[in-house]
Formats: structure tokens, sequence, C-alpha cells
């Protein structure tokens, strides 16, 4: 049966993370060593989910912030069950609707007008004329969302 404490370096290699980038999260709070006696790091096997989990999430956009708030919900003392895992899937789940829509947005829009105001293109003196979409503020405003029709 395998050990239920892994060292930093087995860690490393069963998460493709580095031992740098292991450390970094740990003085992140978003693991937690156990200290030998030696004064060398040991971690739980669950650690392997929870830094996967913030692997995946920060390649999803998700800020150190939203992750530790997210991983600060599962249980302290056991290892997590699917349905804590389900509940943080809920939490975050908004919030990758909004990335997952403005990526939609930039890749249907990126090659045409996107509301900046620069005016460069033929389709952007027909969707944004005289610049109106500045009226909502700075930026691409087509693709924070603002669309054509609202400044008509």
């Amino acid at each position: 049966m395998p050990s239920p404490l892994l060292t930093i370096g087995e860690l490393s290699r069963r998460t493709g993370l580095s031992v740098s980038a292991i450390r970094f999260y740990e003085a992140s709070g978003l693991v937690k060593a156990i200290r030998t006696g030696g004064n060398q790091r040991r971690f739980a096997r669950a650690d392997i989910r929870r830094l996967s989990f913030a692997l995946i999430a920060q390649q999803l956009g998700l800020n150190l912030a939203e992750i530790g708030a997210a991983l600060a919900t599962l249980p302290k003392g056991r290892s997590p069950t699917r349905a804590d895992w389900q509940a943080i899937s809920r939490r975050i789940r908004a919030a990758l609707q909004q990335r997952i829509a403005m990526l939609e947005r930039t890749r249907d829009l990126l090659d045409g007008c996107i509301g900046c105001g620069c005016l460069s293109l033929t389709r952007c003196r027909l969707y944004n004329p005289g610049d109106r979409a500045a009226r909502a503020g700075a930026g691409p405003r087509f693709l924070m969302g603002d669309r054509a029709r609202d400044f008509e």
C-alpha cells in the first residue's frame, strides 16, 4: 500500500508542478506540508488533487484568491469526497461561464469591429460609427459585452 504522505519530489512528479511551484502554493496557503523531525516537507496524498485543481483552475483563468477560496471550503483532516469537489464545481461554474462567454465573443468578433474606437476597419465604421461605443466607457466595448445596437 502506498504511503499516505508524499515528499515534495513525489508530489512534483505526480502533479507535473515544479518543486518551486509547490513551495509557492504552500506559501500561498493552498496546501500545507507536515514537517518531519528532520524538517522535511511531507504532503497528504489528497494534495495531489488540490494542486491539480489549482493548476487547471489557473489555466481556466481563476486567480490565486479564487482558487484559495474554493480550496478553503474543503474539509480539514480528511480527504475530500466527490461531493466536496462537486460543491466547488457549483461555486465556480458562474465564473467559468462568464469566461467562456468572453472567449466566445472574442472568437466571434476579434477579426471585425470590437468597439475599441480605432475605426480602422471598414466594418468599424458600420458597427461603431463615430466611435459611439465610447459612450459606455473605455476599452473594447463589444468584446466586453456591449452590442452595436446598444448605440444606435
